[in-house]
């Protein structure tokens, strides 16, 4: 068979499903290649995958027996200006789901990607994973099954603390010695000393938290002091991101920003429906998010030139 690859969103991240495909179809001898319009002919098969709702859809004619198209960005729609999740969309076979991923398709030669665990229990109104995954966090795999020994490591769970086996999954990654990344942030609110114990022994760059609820603030506020207390850290290599404009004030989000710069820990300002956010939060993601700013002059007033 001759089976192309779409990958909607682009190349600066891989598409993990995409690299299971084209494993699973070269184990079976097929030739596998990313579609072009104009030179790969007729294919028996394509795959098209898109994981942001707002990337441009594939604009190009494609030539093929079979289309199929997956991924969250295809089963995002607006409902009263806001994003919804579907429920429609269709998982890979359990068969390609476990499959090594094939990094050659990236030319990636150095780090792994993949998740050890689904779903969160948060159920954000701003976050699709509860409904795509579930409320339940929950193991989904080994490292062993998307890591060979590379030094890096990309782990994209939603929520890996809520995870009832997160002991075991923090464990794995510590063992496997490389460089890990929590990519999409670790939930402060489940720190506790003993995965705490574990962290410490996990080499990581850069610690991510996020703390996008102000009526969080006295629980966040007391695990990240306990996350201070037993691992080394400071603003060089812990950020919190904060959400704004969605359900809190301009003085709320000042609190959580200013109280992140007393823990010594750099904040990093995320805009709800930026498009349509009221100017004052586009000066503050300005002021907060570039270091060299944000430490040199403590106060937003000041720098956004507007009265308290």
């Amino acid at each position: 068979m001759k089976v192309g690859l779409i990958d909607v969103d682009g190349h600066n991240f891989p598409n993990i499903p995409l690299m299971k495909l084209s494993a699973w179809h070269k184990a079976k001898g097929d030739h596998v290649e990313w579609y072009q319009p104009l030179l790969s002919g007729h294919m028996d098969i394509v795959y098209m995958a898109k994981v942001f709702s707002f990337s441009e859809d594939y604009a190009y004619p494609i030539d093929t027996d079979q289309l199929i198209k997956g991924g969250t960005g295809y089963h995002i729609k607006l409902m009263d200006g806001r994003e919804s999740w579907t429920g429609t969309e269709t998982n890979l076979p359990e068969e390609i789901e476990h499959m090594y991923p094939d990094y050659s398709l990236y030319n990636i030669k150095n780090t792994a990607y993949g998740f050890l665990s689904r779903g969160c229990p948060r159920g954000c109104f701003f976050c699709h994973v509860k409904s795509k995954e579930g409320s339940k966090s929950h193991k989904v795999a080994n490292l062993s099954e998307f890591w060979h020994g590379q030094k890096n490591i990309q782990i994209c769970d939603p929520n890996i603390l809520a995870c009832p086996d997160a002991g075991e999954l923090l464990k794995q990654l510590a063992d496997s010695k490389a460089w890990i990344d929590f990519n999409q942030g670790l939930d402060a609110r489940l720190l506790t000393k003993e995965k705490l114990e574990l962290l410490q022994k996990i080499k990581t760059k850069m610690f991510h938290f996020a703390w996008d609820n102000p009526k969080d603030g006295d629980r966040i506020i007391q695990k990240l002091m306990l996350f201070k207390e037993m691992i080394k850290s400071n603003r060089r290599n812990t950020i919190c991101y904060c959400l704004t404009n969605f359900n809190s004030t301009l003085e709320e989000d000042l609190f959580r920003i200013n109280t992140l710069r007393d823990l010594d820990i750099q904040p990093y300002v995320m805009i709800y429906d930026k498009d349509h956010a009221d100017p004052v939060y586009r000066r503050m993601q300005r002021w907060c998010n570039a270091p060299w700013i944000f430490w040199s002059e403590p106060d937003f007033y000041k720098y956004g030139r507007i009265e308290k």
